[in-house]
């Protein structure tokens, strides 16, 4: 892997520097825009507004519209310098009890690897994070965005999982949602041996992208100049059903695959 970051975790008045991956990549298929009839790749171009003329990648500079038609220019250096310090520090300012977040906020994780010097106290801190069950909320500066993460152990590696911030997460407040009255609790029951009996020890490596499998199957297949046939049917359209019926039905099912 090659880092992304480099810098230091600032705990307390200890300093650890450290190299930042990503700990997390994408699995869709990379598809090219063409044209229909010829199947010619498309391009995008980067074009004026004002004049429609192309303008090459090292004219172009980011801009802030600070009044109608009026732009501030911004340089790398002045995303450097807003904040010179939190660029290059992953900073510690709460350490807290990792199941009271909201699994809203959660959104993309990273490893950090100490740098030759930092070994010690990068080992040092990790085992204190184990032994005290807690995580440590920090800010960070990554490409040029101010982020907030949750810095956990995960066996020998320190993780810094990225959070959202409370006003990027939507509120659902205004949907409408049924109540509980209208349960029967023999059908909370059944619901809740029916989770009993499908519940197991989670296993990340179980669970596949199918839909991007089934995606490879089509294209083989149209290369080999077959007519891809669809794997399964569509699902009917939700109904309103016997609850109980559809709970008792389905633990039937279950106890008959286990046996």
């Amino acid at each position: 892997m090659r880092a992304m970051w480099s810098g230091s975790i600032s705990f307390g008045l200890v300093n650890i520097p450290v190299k930042l991956y990503s700990g997390s990549q994408s699995n869709t298929l990379d598809l090219d825009m063409l044209r229909k009839s010829d199947l010619c790749p498309i391009k995008y171009l980067r074009v004026c507004k004002n004049d429609n003329q192309e303008v090459p990648y090292e004219e172009i500079v980011k801009g802030y519209e600070y009044s109608d038609g009026e732009y501030i220019v911004l340089t790398d250096q002045d995303f450097e310098n807003a904040s010179l310090e939190k660029t290059h520090l992953i900073d510690i300012v709460d350490f807290i009890d990792e199941r009271e977040i909201d699994t809203r906020f959660f959104e993309k994780p990273y490893y950090l690897e100490p740098e030759k010097t930092g070994p010690k106290a990068y080992a040092l801190l990790r085992e204190a994070l184990k032994r005290s069950g807690k995580v440590g909320v920090a800010h960070y500066v990554l490409r040029n965005r101010g982020s907030i993460g949750i810095l956990r152990p995960l066996d020998q590696v320190l993780v810094l999982n990225q959070i959202r911030y409370a006003e990027e997460v939507r509120d659902a407040s205004d949907l409408k949602l049924p109540g509980d009255e209208n349960l029967r609790e023999q059908e909370v029951t059944l619901a809740l041996s029916l989770i009993d009996q499908l519940t197991v020890k989670f296993d990340p490596e179980k669970y596949k992208d199918q839909y991007v499998d089934d995606l490879k199957r089509i294209i083989e297949e149209k290369a080999q100049g077959r007519m891809p046939a669809p794997q399964a049917k569509q699902p009917p359209p939700p109904r309103v059903a016997d609850m109980m019926a559809l709970l008792k039905e389905s633990i039937k099912q279950k106890r008959k695959e286990a046996a």
